[in-house]
């Protein structure tokens, strides 16, 4: 019976649809511009922390995809942290679960001045399809201030890097 199954799966080949392609030159458009925003408003380059408030992954795929070969964040000094301590921007998937809304908040206080909130992704904004759950405070705002909501389920990392950047320079250009 097992072997039935795999000897069809192989005949079959993957479930999963191809990838749609990716346009080169506008994503390396998109993450010069990111990292010109960050040095204008910075100084420097744009550090981020990200936290899952308890989220399904399916973001988190899209920010690993940032740190890929196609779209590899590192070459434009855009960089991801490992303590909310060294970060500009707090990253967040998900709705905010009961269980993590204290970390979230403490993750928030632990950021220093200037910091942004993005809320990324349909959960991050309003609680998505968990909304109404017993489970979930609601979208991120029910935990911390949000300064900028980045729409998909999940966004992809195009997008992405445009909300990054538009943060970043809406904030140059009023100045804070």
């Amino acid at each position: 019976m097992v072997w039935r199954n795999f000897a069809r799966a192989l005949r079959r080949g993957p479930a999963t649809l191809p990838a749609e392609p990716v346009d080169e030159a506008d994503t390396q458009r998109l993450a010069e511009q990111l990292a010109a925003a960050a040095q204008t408003r910075l100084g420097r380059s744009l550090a981020i922390r990200q936290v899952d408030a308890g989220s399904c992954n399916g973001c988190e795929l899209e920010i690993h995809m940032l740190n890929s070969v196609v779209y590899d964040l590192e070459r434009f000094g855009l960089h991801f942290v490992a303590s909310p301590r060294h970060a500009d921007v707090l990253l967040v998937t998900g709705p905010v679960t009961r269980n993590m809304h204290e970390a979230l908040v403490r993750t928030w206080q632990a950021t220093p001045d200037p910091k942004w909130v993005v809320a990324l992704g349909d959960c991050a904004a309003d609680g998505g399809v968990f909304r109404g759950s017993y489970a979930i405070s609601g979208g991120i705002d029910a935990a911390v201030p949000v300064d900028l909501i980045i729409r998909g389920c999940p966004p992809t990392p195009a997008a992405i890097l445009d909300g990054l950047r538009s943060l970043l320079e809406a904030n140059a250009r009023k100045g804070g």
